[in-house]
């Protein structure tokens, strides 16, 4: 045991392993805790230690690469029509808001422990082992969902472009959203499974081809912004915030749980709108939390990992306020389209060519945002066979590449199945709340090493701790309050079937109890 625990410290007081002790040691061993000098020594190991090969501005191309996707084409239009008019760019800075919040507890914990695995990684040397196999095992679920419906929505994209062309796939291929009955969406499940090549064959050439995809995509929202401000008509913005008309509603388990628990129903538009809109656009920034699982990836983690998340942050906020500001200009925000409204602005300001551009760089954007999910998804799973929580043959990396090829071989065809037979539109709002939860568990962390751990060397310090923390549990919280009910059930049945894996499992096996070493 003492190996385990170098520093006196890594067991959080539990006194014990999995086995024997008291029914009081036994409860504690949950809760036990991998130090942080551990988790580093972890990755030295020759057959478990990834390749250091990102610099500051590839995390940053990572993080703007995942965060701008269908969001900024879709979202714009749905919320200002429906819930905030031309004060959706506020929405977004609301939303931008309480994801910096959050990224500042990130950059701090990815500074102080530079190591794959990202929120899962950090709770183990927080909250303990227990708390850390629930946030990684919900990373698996945010991450693999994320994957499979920006897979199936690259797929969409494609099959309007080769429609355009008078071409089409056979519906027996085109997956469960086009036809009926038995059919696999082969564009969707080989987008995924080119991915996983590509990430296999390296993180550099990865960064590559990310790079050049983000400013393709970059490019692409530029231009609809500087070409859409020269038809923007200021009477469109009269009122900016438009009176409040009503409540944003459901019953049943399609109810917000906030109402179902309170009676409290979030209103649409008026200022109570904008934060029922920023509940709702908070979709467009998921995935900045990814950069954190390439830290143990990166030449200089101290200095660049908080660097990334950020930039990568503060760019992707800039392009969206002024995509919605531009949009709400362009038409009147009662006029416009629920699901291609840039596209469809330009038509109505007849500038067809314009719509067409939109379409391409939601397609060509989409690739590199299904990636680097998929590679987020990958380093946790590999984060967490590396501690012995699942098993630790897929924490092996490849002799030449460098990579966890066996995890990401496994994850990317499972996902690649799932995005070829399944509709997973209602699934979507499961991304929401895994990335609302670990947000919480990430703050928390924050607050609770800076106590037990106040002697460790941080690069970067949140500021306002802990204020600042406390502000981001209770934001993260509203905005998962206001989700619907189903979504939290269907969350609460995936974290009960990962609480069976983990007692059948990962608890038998971690490598802080020793018994990881002993079944090596």
């Amino acid at each position: 045991m003492s190996e385990q625990r170098p520093d006196g410290r890594s067991g959080g007081g539990s006194g014990g392993g999995s086995g024997g002790g008291s029914g009081r040691t036994v409860r504690r061993d949950y809760l036990r805790t991998k130090s942080i000098e551990q988790s580093i020594r972890d990755t030295e190991e020759p057959e478990h230690a990834l390749t250091r090969s990102l610099s500051a501005l590839d995390l940053t191309v990572f993080g703007v690469g995942v965060i701008i996707g269908t969001g900024i084409f879709v979202l714009t239009g749905a919320v200002a029509k429906e819930q905030a008019g031309p004060a959706t760019a506020l929405a977004f800075v609301v939303a931008g808001v309480v994801c910096a919040l959050a990224a500042l507890c990130y950059a701090e914990f990815a500074s102080t422990l530079p190591v794959a695995g990202s929120a899962y990684t950090f709770s183990y040397a927080s909250l303990g082992e227990l708390p850390a196999w629930i946030i990684g095992w919900d990373l698996v679920l945010e991450f693999a969902l994320g994957t499979a419906v920006v897979a199936v929505g690259w797929a969409g994209y494609i099959r309007a472009l080769l429609a355009n062309a008078d071409w089409a796939l056979p519906r027996a291929l085109s997956g469960p959203d086009v036809a009926h009955g038995f059919s696999f969406d082969v564009l969707a499940a080989a987008l995924v499974m080119l991915l996983t090549v590509i990430l296999v064959l390296g993180m550099k050439l990865s960064a590559r081809v990310t790079s050049v995809v983000v400013a393709v995509k970059v490019a692409v929202v530029l231009l609809v912004i500087i070409a859409g401000a020269f038809f923007v008509d200021p009477g469109n913005y009269h009122p900016f915030i438009p009176e409040a008309k009503g409540t944003l509603s459901g019953s049943g388990l399609s109810a917000p749980l906030i109402q179902l628990m309170s009676g409290y129903r979030p209103t649409t538009f008026g200022v109570e709108g904008i934060f029922t809109a920023a509940a709702v656009v908070f979709f467009a920034f998921i995935g900045f939390d990814v950069v954190a699982t390439a830290a143990e990836e990166t030449r200089n983690p101290q200095r660049d990992v908080p660097r990334g998340i950020l930039g990568s942050l503060f760019i992707c906020t800039a392009l969206y306020v002024a995509v919605s500001i531009v949009v709400t200009g362009m038409e009147k925000y009662t006029r416009l389209s629920v699901d291609a409204p840039l596209a469809d602005a330009f038509k109505a300001t007849g500038h067809p060519f314009y719509a067409g551009l939109i379409s391409f760089g939601a397609a060509i954007g989409l690739t590199t945002v299904c990636m680097i999910l998929l590679l987020g998804q990958s380093r946790v799973f590999f984060a967490m066979s590396r501690d012995g929580l699942l098993p630790r043959v897929f924490s092996r990396v490849h002799p030449r590449f460098g990579t966890p090829y066996r995890s990401t071989i496994l994850l990317g065809t499972v996902i690649a199945v799932v995005a070829g037979f399944t509709s997973i539109s209602q699934l979507a709002a499961l991304v929401n709340i895994g990335t609302l939860f670990a947000f919480v568990v990430v703050a928390l962390g924050v607050l609770i090493l800076r106590r037990t751990r106040p002697d460790l060397p941080r690069a970067f310090r949140a500021p306002w701790v802990p204020v600042l923390p406390i502000v981001s549990v209770a934001a993260s919280v509203w905005l998962m309050l206001n989700l619907p009910a189903e979504t939290w059930l269907r969350f609460g049945v995936w974290l009960a079937i990962g609480l069976f894996v983990y007692f059948l499992y990962g608890r038998r096996h971690s490598r802080v109890t020793g018994a990881g070493t002993r079944t090596e």
